[in-house]
């Protein structure tokens, strides 16, 4: 399993990564923002002459308009031609060229707008390439790390699987075996002796004998019939005929 300052190193790489990946992803777009010549294309006043057709940029669309008039409060009255409703130029910048060239233009700033999506679209795969490239590179301590706690969870794996031991037998076990050897009926305490002597079991309580009582009187309990233990007398107990066998 991986230590959590491995598992944190490994996020830190990860997250370098995607911030490196969108980092070029920004730079890509910022650089290939189309440069708009239509800066270079806008008319003067000077050039501007009532009565011809132009075309003017509204909304980031192109419109054919007709200038009319001037206006009072500045620049001209046109009216848009496609939808025959009156329009205001505020100043020259707004017209982009005479209506005759329309067509140009607008191949003009669909080819822009294609090179630039296309040169965009180009840059990112290619970080992402790279990128990709590099987190496929062999990290020696991240292999290490994983291969370690890849070997730690099999050798788990396999020590619980590993069958386990014979279990001693308990208190309850050794003293039927007691009772089976006795003549007569025995008491609790008797028999912890004998267990002990054989140092068959071993114990840190104070009253081993009071625990062997319960234990019996628990098994007759909840057993009954099939019980090993029969109480003969207060405090005595001896085998049923059933567990002799």
């Amino acid at each position: 399993m991986l230590t959590l300052m491995q598992r944190q190193e490994r996020a830190a790489r990860r997250a370098a990564r995607i911030a490196a990946m969108h980092e070029a992803i920004r730079q890509a777009a910022a650089h290939n923002e189309p440069q708009h010549e239509e800066r270079n294309r806008v008319m003067k006043k000077n050039e501007v002459k009532l009565g011809c057709e132009y075309i003017v940029k509204v909304s980031g669309k192109l419109a054919h308009v007709r200038i009319d008039r001037e206006n009072p409060h500045g620049g001209w009255d046109a009216m848009n031609l496609a939808t025959k409703k009156s329009v205001r130029i505020k100043s020259a910048q707004r017209l982009r060229a005479e209506a005759g060239r329309k067509a140009a233009l607008e191949a003009h700033y669909r080819g822009q707008k294609d090179a630039a999506k296309a040169e965009k679209a180009a840059k990112v795969a290619a970080w992402r390439k790279e990128i990709a490239e590099k987190g496929a590179k062999p990290d020696p301590e991240l292999d290490a790390a994983v291969k370690a706690a890849e070997e730690s969870r099999k050798a788990k794996k396999a020590k619980a699987a590993k069958p386990k031991g014979e279990r001693k037998p308990g208190i309850l076990t050794l003293a039927a075996d007691v009772l089976k050897d006795a003549k007569a009926p025995m008491d609790c305490k008797a028999i912890v002796e004998k267990v002990l002597a054989k140092g068959l079991w071993q114990t840190k309580g104070k009253t081993p004998a009071a625990t062997l009582y319960a234990a019996i009187i628990r098994e007759i309990a909840t057993k009954g019939k099939d019980a090993r233990f029969r109480k003969t007398d207060r405090g005595l107990f001896e085998l049923t005929a059933a567990a002799r066998q």
